[in-house]
């Protein structure tokens, strides 16, 4: 899986990076038909916290997109790992049953 995060408004520090990775690891269930996941961080302009948008690219050509806002970062990590991480199973679940 290849893993992509990138800020807007917002640099990305190595701990950032590395609490993605630390959550991430809730998905290597899903490593074999995750091809590409992009996360984008963005700071909200006049201290409104952050929205986090993920990207999801699926071996069979699908796209999903999931999103979170949040006040504080790390708190709309997990969210958005949590929304990733449902998505992957749905998706799995979808394709056993073809």
């Amino acid at each position: 899986m290849n893993l992509e995060i990138r800020g807007i408004r917002y640099n990305v520090s190595d701990a950032t990076r590395e609490f993605f990775d630390k959550k991430l690891q809730k998905l290597a269930f899903a490593e074999n038909f995750i091809h590409d996941l992009s996360i984008t961080v963005t700071r909200e302009t006049l201290g409104q916290g952050f929205h986090l948008d993920g990207k999801i690219h699926f071996a069979w050509g699908l796209i999903k997109l999931v999103s979170t806002d949040c006040y504080e970062l790390y708190e709309g990590i997990e969210l958005l790992v949590d929304k990733i991480e449902a998505t992957a199973r749905k998706e799995k679940g979808r394709i056993q049953e073809h």
